[in-house]
């Protein structure tokens, strides 16, 4: 009996303890993880719709592996210039997963620049959802020191001399911004696409490049009041947003979403192309 009442208090105590730890965890997250939180959000799961299937072959993708600073491999999706060259786009999926949407919008950015080497990194870890239950388990389960190990391994990938720009939907949005912060002077420029924003000023400072943000009026959670405290940011970090918004939904420009919107998936495209051919010369 004594053994039990002590093995019950120490369960108790125990829990206790790690409810103690993520409050601590959680009290000041970070923008990916606020964005990760809205998972367990029924609203924002059911914004999500289940997509409509898109199936993509490429004649021209390949995947490669890579060594990542966490002692660890990572797998990604290259598109390789057809002429040497350190012009570099690193594109990161939505909350689906690595998926034929993201390489065959990274095969039309590539047909569309011309020379440029376009590697889609994988955060996910090779799992890829179809229903937005699991998208929303696995956007969750992402361990953002994993994440960055992913990432600074892709930038470790493209050498010393790389020019990079990054590109991101949804939870990739917030995520481009996040990887085009760890790139450092590489940085030629950041693609958002109704991502969660940078909230730290300081950290925003030490952007090394313009950020183009697509942004959706009607999106409920990167709403029009977190795009306006993010360009106040940007303006505060002496950094350069051009900013755009939409009368449209979050999710606007994948096709196989119901949200998709043709008029501002063909405005925040060509906008996107003009903002990285201006800074990938």
């Amino acid at each position: 009996m004594k053994k039990l009442i002590l093995l019950t208090l120490f369960i108790g105590i125990s829990a206790f303890t790690y409810a103690q730890r993520k409050v601590v965890c959680c009290s000041n997250p970070s923008a990916t993880q606020r964005f990760a939180m809205l998972a367990s959000n029924p609203t924002f799961r059911m914004a999500h719709l289940k997509p409509l299937p898109i199936r993509f072959q490429s004649s021209i993708g390949t995947n490669i592996t890579y060594k990542t600073p966490d002692g660890k491999e990572s797998t990604a999706y290259l598109l390789k210039a057809k002429t040497p060259t350190n012009n570099y786009i690193l594109v990161i999926h939505e909350w689906w997963g690595l998926n034929d949407f993201v390489k065959r919008e990274s095969e039309k950015i590539y047909n569309d620049l011309g020379n440029v080497n376009i590697i889609d990194l994988d955060l996910y870890d090779g799992k890829v959802a179809t229903t937005p239950q699991d998208a929303g388990k696995l956007m969750q389960a992402v361990n953002e020191d994993r994440a960055k190990a992913i990432i600074n391994g892709a930038l470790a990938y493209t050498g010393p001399k790389a020019h990079i720009a990054t590109i991101g939907w949804c939870f990739g949005g917030g995520w481009s911004l996040q990887t085009g912060l760890l790139a450092g002077k590489k940085l030629v420029g950041t693609v958002m696409y109704y991502g969660m924003p940078e909230q730290n000023v300081a950290r925003l400072k030490t952007l090394n490049g313009d950020v183009l943000g697509n942004f959706a009026n009607k999106d409920q959670w990167i709403n029009p009041k977190v795009v306006g405290k993010f360009d106040a940011d940007m303006k505060a970090a002496g950094k350069k947003l051009y900013l755009h918004q939409y009368d449209a939904d979050h999710g606007f420009a994948n096709p196989s979403n119901p949200a998709y919107s043709s008029a501002a998936t063909t405005d925040a495209y060509t906008n996107t192309i003009a903002f990285f051919k201006a800074r990938l010369k």
